[in-house]
């Protein structure tokens, strides 16, 4: 049989691994969509997990400020034990023994039931902070939510660009790769110089850092969208992560007017309910910084049993319930209270005015969104049919050289042509795809909080 300790310490190894890390959260097996990495997202990105602690944390504040007025049941107990000698003693009489004042042991245990009843309006004022607390911080992770999916929707993108890149530079090498064979083959029938060739070669060699960087631009944004789905991706996976997505670039069409993107982002931003939230928080900061300048009163009730203070014996007791109203009123106090209501009236101001910015730069960010939308919309739709005229431009001049009507160059020209529209072509589906969530992610769509439990 192993040692407890051995046991424990293999146990925890299989646990953690082999080399002690824990095993985290696995890449996706199978090709993953764009709904599916966003609820992949929700459920393991470390940002959204730290910000649910902050949303318990809040939570846990709300209960504070809501339970100040509540009554509280508290228990006490002591035990002591004297020497003898430092317990003074009487003689009566001369024939009488010396008796003690009190026992040289003595306990007693009392349960107390305290009860707030006034405090200047302060109690009122924290159950209305609790709400507000809950609210803003709500308010706040749901800001947060919408922002991590943002960035999932654009890692997501910049994969399948990479990926369409690759496609575009893979199909241009192609074409070049065919040109170079042709020149070749009519450098062996005499019918085009050794100069056509070398062009050839050179135009070649020419497509393949555009290549290399494509392929690297893929595995940085496979790289970014693994951390931002909270994936660990194997130490034994080398610079390729396995992580496939089973989307393409695709334009989705969206109508919207700038008035309407701005009416939605009043109504929907959750960062104007935190501001907001935030606001109402610092004046009840003010209420109850004020009610200290008021008196607090409070009652209390107990029951209570102790020992008798002039028999030895333990178990003989008294019992009995108490009683009683306390109130303090802080007279004077050189302007220390005063001047905490000066703080909490400054932060009050300070909150509408963030508040107000808040909306500033709200209105700011949707009508940047809706321009770079129309932008890319418009570039997308210049793009319609670009590729079928590049398409059809290679295959005529292609048509042509064969004939010996065309040359080298123009060859080479429509190859170049063809190869920017494909890629200005995937840039502009990029472009529009990212426009678009940069706009719904303006106005407040996508996300919905009602409670600790998400909707999309």
């Amino acid at each position: 049989m192993r040692p407890p300790i051995l046991f424990c310490l293999i146990l925890c190894l299989r646990v953690l691994g082999a080399d002690g890390k824990s095993p985290g959260v696995p890449l996706p097996a199978a090709p993953i969509t764009l709904e599916q990495a966003l609820e992949h997202a929700l459920a393991h990105n470390v940002t959204l997990a730290k910000g649910r602690q902050d949303l318990e944390e809040s939570q846990g504040v709300s209960i504070q400020q809501r339970t100040a007025r509540l009554p509280r049941l508290a228990t006490t107990g002591s035990y002591q034990q004297l020497d003898e000698a430092r317990i003074e003693r009487v003689q009566f009489g001369p024939a009488q023994p010396a008796t003690p004042f009190f026992n040289n042991q003595s306990w007693n245990a009392n349960l107390v039931v305290t009860q707030p009843l006034f405090a200047g309006g302060k109690y009122r004022s924290m159950v209305r902070s609790s709400r507000l607390t809950r609210e803003a911080a709500l308010a706040s992770y749901q800001a947060l939510v919408a922002e991590t999916l943002l960035q999932v929707r654009i890692a997501y993108s910049d994969v399948l660009l990479a990926v369409e890149q690759i496609g575009v530079q893979e199909a241009s090498r192609k074409l070049l790769e065919e040109e170079l064979q042709t020149a070749r083959r009519s450098l062996e029938a005499g019918t085009v110089p050794r100069f056509n060739v070398l062009r050839a070669e050179v135009e070649l060699a020419n497509a393949l850092p555009p290549l290399i960087r494509a392929r690297n631009q893929e595995r940085i944004a496979r790289n970014t969208l693994a951390m931002l789905l909270g994936c660990d991706v194997p130490a034994d996976a080398g610079v390729d992560v396995p992580l496939r997505t089973a989307d393409t670039l695709r334009a989705e069409p969206l109508e919207v007017t700038v008035g309407t993107a701005l009416n939605a982002a009043w109504v929907r931003r959750p960062e104007i309910r935190a501001a907001e939230a935030a606001t109402k928080l610092r004046h009840e900061d003010v209420l109850q910084a004020r009610s200290d300048l008021m008196p607090s009163v409070s009652g209390t009730a107990g029951y209570g049993v102790q020992n008798r203070n002039f028999v030895r014996d333990l178990d003989r007791t008294l019992d009995g319930w108490t009683v009683g109203v306390q109130a303090n009123w802080l007279l004077f106090d050189f302007g220390q209270t005063r001047a905490k209501v000066g703080v909490a009236r400054a932060r009050e101001e300070r909150a509408r005015l963030e508040t107000e910015d808040v909306r500033r730069r709200i209105e700011l960010e949707v009508r940047t969104a809706f321009s770079q939308f129309v932008e890319s919309r418009e570039v997308l739709v210049s793009q319609a049919r670009v590729i079928e005229q590049a398409e059809e431009a290679v295959r005529l001049v292609g048509a042509r050289a064969q004939a010996g009507s065309s040359t080298q160059l123009e060859v080479l020209s429509a190859q170049t042509a063809l190869k920017l529209a494909r890629t200005q072509q995937s840039q502009a589906l990029r472009d529009y795809t990212v426009a678009r969530a940069r706009l719904e992610r303006a106005m407040g769509e996508g996300v919905s909080l009602t409670g600790p439990g998400l909707q999309r």
